[in-house]
C-alpha cells in the first residue's frame, strides 16, 4: 500500500466529497494532480501554501486509486514527485490530516 500525499484546502476537499473524486486545478492546466512523498510535503507547503489557511493533507493510497499515477523529475525542485494522471477517487482517500 504505497502512500502519496496532496494538499488542498478543507473546502475543496468536501467538495470533492460531494461529487465522488478530487480534481484540483492542476488536473485541467497540466494534466495531472501534484502529489508529494511524506519527506516532500513539508516543502510543498513552504512553496506553494505560505500563508494560507483551512489546508489539509490528503493521505492517498495508491492501490486503490482508479486514476493512473507516476513518479516524475521536477527540475525546479531537483526531485522526483508523484503525479495523478486523473481525479482521485474518494474511497483512495484513506485518512484527511487538518494542517492548520
Amino acid at each position: 500500500m504505497p502512500i502519496i500525499y496532496h494538499v488542498t484546502t478543507a473546502a475543496e476537499w468536501n467538495a470533492a466529497k460531494q461529487v465522488g473524486a478530487y480534481e484540483s486545478p492542476s488536473l485541467k492546466a497540466e494534466g495531472f494532480i501534484h502529489c508529494s512523498q511524506e519527506n516532500q510535503v513539508a516543502g510543498v507547503l513552504e512553496r506553494y501554501f505560505a500563508g494560507k489557511t483551512n489546508l489539509v493533507k490528503l493521505v492517498i493510497d495508491t492501490d486503490k486509486l482508479t486514476s493512473r499515477f507516476v513518479f516524475e523529475w521536477s527540475p525546479s525542485t531537483e526531485d522526483t514527485f508523484p503525479h495523478v494522471y486523473g481525479m482521485i477517487n474518494i474511497d483512495a482517500v484513506v485518512d484527511v490530516v487538518e494542517l492548520n
